[in-house]
């Protein structure tokens, strides 16, 4: 998690198990910078798929900066590009083709003046172990409230 992130996926952390993390650079028209950098977007639901020795992300929401000036026939969740080593592609085509790894992205976030997005491979948590992560939650939370009453 970047601490400089225009949006994330706060959810993935707790419906899965993060095993490996890429940053990708991404292909966006201007209107969908500007819209990120305004906050706006989401990356609820978004996946990555590569094919054809390209990498996409599927599912991401990213509306245009002003509906009346946007491009027409403007699709907000459209398949969006990312820029990744060739070595790095390969290895994602690899783990896309093994079952029960899934790859999301995590966040987007400024890195100079360029938008660079955090996908990471992920494997989804079975019910007990989301359990577990809300209890170790919670207590952390109850500890952190009863140092800070002192």
């Amino acid at each position: 998690m970047n601490s400089m992130s225009l949006i994330e996926n706060r959810k993935i952390h707790f419906d899965y198990e993060i095993l490996e993390t890429f940053e990708a650079g991404l292909v966006l028209l201007g209107t969908e910078v500007k819209a990120l950098r305004g906050g706006k977007g989401s990356l609820i639901g978004a996946y990555i798929i590569v094919r054809g020795g390209e990498v996409f992300a599927s599912g991401m929401d990213i509306p245009a900066y002003q509906e009346k000036n946007a491009p027409t026939g403007y699709d907000p969740k459209r398949l969006r590009k990312l820029l990744l080593a060739k070595s790095e592609i390969a290895k994602l085509a690899e783990i896309e083709s093994k079952k029960g790894l899934t790859i999301v992205p995590i966040s987007i976030y400024n890195k100079g003046s360029k938008l660079k997005v955090e996908i990471a491979v992920v494997r989804g948590k079975k019910l007990h172990n989301k359990k577990e992560s809300q209890k170790a939650r919670d207590v952390s939370r109850e500890l952190r409230r009863e140092y800070s009453d002192r």
